[in-house]
């Protein structure tokens, strides 16, 4: 579904998207799928007058963007370029807590090295979009997020000490935040009746390229050192950014953005409660499978190989999660659905806590997995279930900028304990902070808005 602005039966208005809906807004974290959602009016636009208001009003349509006439090219085109977009962001992912290691010996800098990522998308998430927006055009912002990507890269590449893995991983963080406009460009390409098939195209070749690209890292590593990922994947961005340049946009025009809904919505409960869990889930998942889980398997002799491998397991059972989730949300009470994600990611982390081998430690990133699959799109979802139309794609910004919290605060928090006190001990604390934070979130949902019905009244 495109998300569009109502339209007005007296005015005679219609709408266009918006640009920061649910769909656009990046499909959660790092391109996942999400549940479908009602229409949003973040902006509105003038709508074109019919034959007929034009014949007895005088009306002059406004001008609206026409497609490509080689569609089929620049749909190419962009889907190149989120292949070379994903690839280059996460061709050194598994093995990039290794490298900060090999950097520094403290793990609470290493937590710092690996937060700078989300901490960047937490502050450019939001503005990228409501500035792409603004301004009408997006494959400006595209081509930075490219350069940024490579610069990113290739300053951890060559960085000879912890200093140069800061900076550049929070260049990366940036480049990862004009996920916004890249996915708000290609949508546009496709008519409203086309929406899903342009969303499922760009969310099934995101996911290749996340795969292949952390399937062969190991490879990369043991034949030129960590460097080579880092090269190859500034290669990609580079390769995306020429990509780019060659397809056309037509410009769109300029909309002003309010900021009024944010302040509205950010101290609704039922807004802010699933997002504040969403968080916990991205602190969870970002100190264990993208932080401190590649170090404990190197600790029980993974090769890089092994490693890749680990990382393309989870990416995988990640998006089976999203699809099992979008299969049985309609008759599995939402609630019950968040607890048992927050259970198998509790059950997960503690698993890597007492894994005594790597065998374990594979059922463990499955479990973790799972969860994140599962819980991610269902959490999401509620956090705009009981927002009005008007006001959900404001609340589903807020969601994003919330939850990317995590993505900061899982690696730099679990970094200092884990200095202080071990990787292992650090990962049983984070698994019983997930636990109790599944009991008592799912029982502060069962008091959140309006009740669902049960899964018999739903068939009714």
């Amino acid at each position: 579904m495109e998300c569009v602005s109502p339209v007005s039966s007296s005015t005679a208005q219609y709408a266009t998207p918006c640009g920061l809906c649910p769909e656009h807004i990046a499909a959660g974290h790092e391109g996942l799928a999400v549940p479908s959602l009602a229409p949003c009016s973040f902006y509105s636009r003038p709508r074109r007058p019919s034959d007929m208001e034009r014949h007895t009003t005088g009306a002059e349509a406004p001008s609206v963007p026409r497609a490509a006439p080689k569609r089929g090219l620049t749909t190419t085109i962009y889907l190149v370029a989120v292949s070379l977009y994903w690839v280059a962001l996460y061709l050194y992912m598994p093995t990039l807590p290794l490298y900060a290691e090999s950097k520094s010996d403290n793990l609470a800098v290493v937590g710092v090295v690996l937060s700078m990522y989300g901490l960047c998308q937490m502050i450019i998430r939001l503005p990228v979009g409501v500035a792409s927006d603004w301004l009408g055009w997006r494959r400006p912002f595209i081509v930075i997020g490219f350069i940024l990507a490579g610069i990113g890269a290739w300053t951890m590449g060559a960085s000879p000490d912890i200093r140069g893995l800061i900076i550049g991983r929070a260049i990366t963080g940036l480049a990862a935040g004009t996920w916004v406009p890249l996915v708000v460009a290609f949508s546009s390409l496709f008519p409203p009746e086309e929406a899903v098939r342009a969303s499922a195209l760009l969310t099934l070749v995101g996911s290749a390229g996340r795969i292949l690209a952390t399937g062969v890292t190991g490879s990369l590593n043991e034949r030129g050192g960590y460097p080579l990922a880092f090269s190859l994947a500034a290669g990609a961005a580079t390769l995306g950014a020429i990509a780019i340049l060659g397809a056309r946009e037509a410009r769109r025009p300029p909309e002003r953005p309010s900021a009024a809904g944010i302040l509205r919505l950010i101290s609704r409960r039922d807004v802010l409660l699933p997002s504040l869990l969403s968080a916990a889930i991205q602190y969870v998942n970002w100190a264990s499978t993208f932080g401190f889980i590649p170090i404990l398997a190197s600790q029980l002799g993974a090769t890089h190989g092994t490693q890749s491998l680990l990382l393309s397991i989870n990416m995988g059972v990640v998006t089976l999660g999203n699809l099992v989730a979008t299969t049985i949300v309609r008759h599995v009470d939402s609630r019950r659905l968040v607890l048992l994600s927050f259970t198998l990611l509790a059950a997960g982390v503690g698993g890597a806590a007492l894994a005594p081998s790597l065998p374990f430690l594979f059922a463990s990133q499955f479990s973790i997995g799972l969860g994140q699959g599962i819980v991610y799109p269902v959490l999401m979802g509620m956090s705009i279930r009981h927002v009005r139309d008007a006001e959900r794609a404001t609340a589903m910004g807020l969601h994003q900028s919330v939850y990317a919290a995590g993505m900061f605060g899982g690696p730099w928090l679990s970094g200092i304990l884990a200095d202080a006190v071990g990787i292992r001990p650090m990962f049983g604390v984070t698994a019983l902070a997930c636990l109790v934070s599944g009991l008592v979130g799912s029982r502060l949902l069962a008091g959140r808005g309006p009740r669902e019905p049960s899964p018999g009244q739903k068939r009714l």
